[in-house]
């Protein structure tokens, strides 16, 4: 596994559209272990594939509670509702915080890190 580098507001990679994934190959599953790595590195608790240079539609999400983290592979929100706002940040943007609204929670359904689908309400 490896520390890859976090991409920076103003990285042109961060405002391009990303692509799907076609199959979870070794490749990505290599991928996926880099970023969970640099995710915890820098101190995070999601990291998306663009913020590390790659233009794949792919994030890994920890879990605050210290259960692990998630690999979505091309994730896609099916029901969202309510509204909450809290303080959060960006690795692409250190040392930057401000109040966020966003949805209370979420569906989303995405393919894991062994190909198969998953599908989280949070």
């Amino acid at each position: 596994m490896a520390v890859l580098k976090v991409r920076k507001y103003g990285d042109p990679v961060l405002r391009r559209r990303a692509l799907p994934v076609g199959e979870v190959t070794v490749e990505v599953r290599t991928l996926i272990e880099d970023m969970t790595e640099t995710m915890y590195d820098e101190v995070g608790i999601g990291l998306a594939a663009p913020q590390v240079g790659v233009s794949l539609r792919l994030v890994v999400v920890g879990d605050e509670a210290g259960r692990g983290v998630q690999a979505l592979v091309n994730p896609v929100i099916t029901a969202q509702g309510g509204q909450v706002t809290a303080e959060e940040g960006c690795l692409s943007i250190p040392g930057v915080f401000a109040p966020i609204a966003r949805a209370e929670w979420v569906e989303v359904e995405a393919m894991g890190a062994d190909g198969g689908p998953v599908r989280i309400r949070a």
